[in-house]
């Protein structure tokens, strides 16, 4: 089984960053991905869009997943509420709006385990028409592991324990619908 994984955004992106310019989200992103990769070891192959040198176009993220024949796409974000410090907190994993199944049988189940393993709040699965979950072939999600422009969670995301908990909730809702 071949899973993509996508750290949302790439190095370069502007405006991708905490208020106080602490947190780049692609690097909280590549860290998720990099230990969600280390949870799935020997179960999944995991592949991924980017390796951090460039801005990856989205028009080649999914187009990278389809031309693999990739089982499932996960997309990782931090999420943000406008540009400066607020209070808007919580997890939400996305789907398409005309969604497969098999995408909200894995949205849900990554939703559950981000939550149970980070303690945040669950905003709960929603429908996006973002291009890497209208474009791609496969049962694809795209989750927030947290704000960056809240500063309770902003400081979480930076943490490696942080981190390691939002990959073993995304490895485990994964591994519980293979």
């Amino acid at each position: 089984m071949c899973i993509v994984l996508d750290p949302g955004h790439g190095p370069f992106t502007a405006g991708k960053r905490s208020p106080d310019g602490r947190l780049r989200e692609y690097h909280v992103n590549a860290a998720i991905a990099k230990f969600v990769q280390q949870e799935l070891e020997g179960i999944v192959t995991c592949h991924f869009t980017t390796n951090g040198d460039r801005d990856v176009p989205l028009w080649e993220r999914s187009q990278f997943a389809n031309q693999l024949k990739a089982s499932l796409f996960v997309s990782i974000h931090a999420n943000a509420y406008g540009s400066t410090w607020n209070a808007v907190s919580g997890i939400e994993t996305y789907i398409a709006p005309r969604a497969s199944k098999k995408s909200h049988l894995v949205a849900k189940a990554v939703q559950a385990q981000l939550v149970k393993k980070t303690g945040r709040l669950d905003r709960g699965v929603k429908t996006g028409n973002f291009h890497v979950l209208t474009r791609t072939t496969m049962p694809a999600i795209l989750v927030e592991v947290g704000f960056m422009t809240n500063r309770v969670e902003c400081e979480l995301l930076l943490s490696e324990e942080y981190q390691r908990k939002c990959a073993k909730g995304i490895a485990a809702g994964i591994r519980s619908v293979l």
